[in-house]
């Protein structure tokens, strides 16, 4: 069989899909990546992908330049005529949903978190949902990573009588590639933020948290790795940076090494995520984390176990949550985090996240050969 996996880029597939990837080929199949070409091309194609070069235009809002990406979706798979389409990120789902449905092509999304268009009320929250509708109307399964993004599927009837919705845990993480590290001994204290710099990831309340910290301990340091595209936040962590609370390291190919200088991961989003990938990654390492009670984080956090739960957008809970860390002994710590890997690996294992979806494929394929009903 061929399958076509439509994401936004190469670097999210590599990072996110690669094992899936890999059992897909095992067994035979022919896997073509169709995203922006970005990094890890070289590793895709040793796995065997071939890759299609699409500009998914993520972050554009022109309707225009979305059909010319459902015209070039269209054009792409009735060349290509694969036996079935994965699809990740909104607008491949949505699109190449359309597509899918034009061609009548096998259809399988993936909800990889609501974003803000479909999060927030308003006209692009309508168009969104009149969208997806359409979408994913004729898929044969809809992957979700989370209950609250399925939910709201299934309360704004974004989802057609008949479709089989499965409940994921996330992307999970690839435990081989992730592995507990050393925890370090040494008198600082070291916490890491993780993400692109947007205001619903937190920035602004890790900003705040670690000045107030910085202020009343010694031997505290804040990190931060991501991505920043926006003018107003380079100034704010820049200053951040030259009033000595935070030490930013810009956007990293590799986080291991952060990760290994890390004493606990802090994400204080309220970003509708689908499954946080940096909790996941971090908690495999074996790094306490302090998160929010918001669908997909809190999900990888046992409370007071593996690490601690905040409210969201608070401020004060997340001072305290930092000062309860700070307290515990570098022992207690530890085995905070080896708490945290253990329930990734009870939980959260790629290769069992990836097996989910040949199991799928594979039981909705024998259903149609053999025309059998449904039953959901």
């Amino acid at each position: 069989m061929t399958f076509a996996i439509l994401a936004n880029d190469t670097t999210y597939t590599y990072n996110l899909r690669g094992e899936l990837i890999r059992q897909l080929v095992a067994l035979g199949n022919e896997v073509l990546v169709v995203g922006s070409l970005l990094s890890f091309q070289e590793e895709l194609t040793q796995l065997g992908c071939r890759l299609i070069d699409v500009d998914t235009g993520r972050q554009g809002k022109n309707p225009i330049q979305d059909l010319g990406l459902l015209q070039k979706y269209i054009a792409l798979l009735k060349h290509e005529a694969p036996d079935a389409v994965l699809s990740f990120n909104i607008k491949p789902n949505i699109y190449g949903g359309i597509a899918c449905k034009h061609l009548k092509i096998r259809f399988f999304p993936n909800i990889t978190g609501l974003g803000k268009a479909l999060e927030y009320p308003g006209p692009m929250q309508m168009l969104t949902k009149r969208l997806y509708r359409i979408g994913v109307s004729e898929a044969e399964c809809i992957f979700f990573q989370n209950k609250e993004n399925e939910l709201f599927f299934k309360k704004n009837h974004l989802i057609k009588c008949g479709v089989q919705t499965v409940l994921l845990p996330g992307s999970g993480v690839d435990l081989n590639r992730f592995v507990p590290l050393p925890y370090p001994k040494g008198e600082t204290t070291h916490f890491l933020f993780v993400s692109r710099l947007l205001k619903e990831k937190g920035i602004d309340l890790y900003l705040a948290a670690a000045k107030e910290i910085v202020g009343k301990y010694s031997n505290v340091v804040f990190h931060i790795c991501g991505y920043c595209d926006d003018s107003s936040y380079q100034e704010i962590v820049s200053q951040a940076v030259s009033d000595g609370f935070v030490q930013y390291h810009g956007e990293q190919e590799s986080m291991q090494p952060f990760y290994a200088l890390a004493n606990c991961i802090v994400h204080p989003s309220y970003y509708p995520e689908g499954m946080s990938n940096v909790l996941l990654e971090a908690a495999a390492c074996a790094r306490p984390i302090i998160t929010t009670e918001r669908s997909g984080c809190m999900e990888t956090v046992e409370n007071g176990k593996t690490g601690y739960l905040i409210p969201v957008q608070d401020q004060n809970a997340l001072v305290e949550a930092i000062e309860c860390f700070l307290k515990l002994s570098r022992d207690e710590q530890e085995q905070m985090g080896l708490s945290g890997r253990q329930k990734v690996e009870r939980e959260f294992d790629r290769s069992q996240v990836s097996q989910k979806y040949i199991e799928v494929i594979d039981r909705k394929h024998d259903e149609n050969v053999n025309g059998k009903a449904l039953q959901f």
